[in-house]
């Protein structure tokens, strides 16, 4: 797989205890099923079934499987945004019942306020929270820098490129301080380059705080790039085909080490998964 970094390095995160991180929570999923009715045909549709999986606090957690196979919906009962027809997931303990702050979630379709600017919109969540002005300023002021938006803080999404407003909706989510950020395919629609520095900039942002991060992607490369385990699906109704460890942690993996012939074989294994799934 072929990278061009284009990371920035040295960027002082010294003020990552500013922005306020929580330690990320443990989610266990048990026993989850699903079904849901097809609005068009009426049809009973099983989406997932018997689904058993356990997220580790701080851990990043990469999903990948073929098109239709429960991955939003595994995500959505995560966030209580779904209610599960069988099993149940917890977070820390606590039976999941519905949305909730220790939950934050970036969609793939932009969720940006088009009536405010960068900074209000990465504001908005800390509003909600009333969290104090010099406080949520700060924390503000450090995600601003951290995502690379320092001289946008006050543009409006209309004058930013499709990146740039990616960008502001996951400073939005992880300002908010949520234990636990779930992330559903959030870079499908850049650019090719553009995703690239997208995924660098989330794997340098996810070595400096605790929160505990599963992102749904389809693409295998993304996936393998990202996450400390990579989860390959069935096709549906969805099941845990595979639970796979990445061969070189989080903290020292670069662009470069993609080439190393562990890494090209950890992704062609995923991909050989995936696609006996397709």
């Amino acid at each position: 797989m072929a990278r061009k970094s284009t990371t920035t390095v040295g960027k002082d995160t010294s003020r990552a205890d500013k922005a306020g991180q929580r330690q990320g929570a443990r989610i266990l999923v048990d026993g989850l099923s699903h079904k849901f009715v097809d609005q068009q045909t009426g049809e009973v549709v099983q989406a997932l079934e018997q689904v058993d999986l356990t997220i580790e606090s701080g851990e990043f957690l990469t999903v990948v499987g073929p098109s239709g196979c429960g991955k939003t919906t595994l995500l959505n009962a995560i966030a209580g945004l779904v209610h599960p027809t069988g099993g149940e997931v917890s977070s820390d303990g606590a039976v999941v019942r519905g949305p909730g702050r220790d939950r934050g979630v970036v969609f793939q379709e932009l969720a940006i306020l088009p009536w405010r600017t960068v900074r209000r919109n990465i504001a908005h969540g800390l509003e909600i929270q009333k969290i104090p002005r010099k406080e949520r300023e700060e924390r503000v002021g450090y995600y601003v820098d951290l995502m690379g938006l320092s001289g946008f803080e006050n543009a409006y999404p209309h004058q930013l490129s499709g990146g740039m407003k990616q960008r502001v909706a996951v400073a939005r989510t992880w300002a908010a301080d949520p234990n636990v950020i779930l992330m559903d395919e959030p870079f499908a629609a850049v650019d090719a380059q553009t995703r690239i520095t997208l995924q660098e900039e989330l794997l340098r942002i996810s070595t400096v705080s605790n929160n505990t991060i599963m992102f749904i992607t389809h693409n295998v490369d993304e996936a393998v790039f990202l996450g400390d385990r990579v989860v390959v699906m069935t096709r549906r109704p969805g099941r845990i085909k595979a639970l796979l460890d990445c061969p070189i942690p989080r903290s020292e993996r670069t662009v470069d080490t993609m080439a190393r012939p562990e890494f090209a074989a950890f992704t062609e294994r995923v991909l050989q998964l995936v696609r006996e799934e397709v």
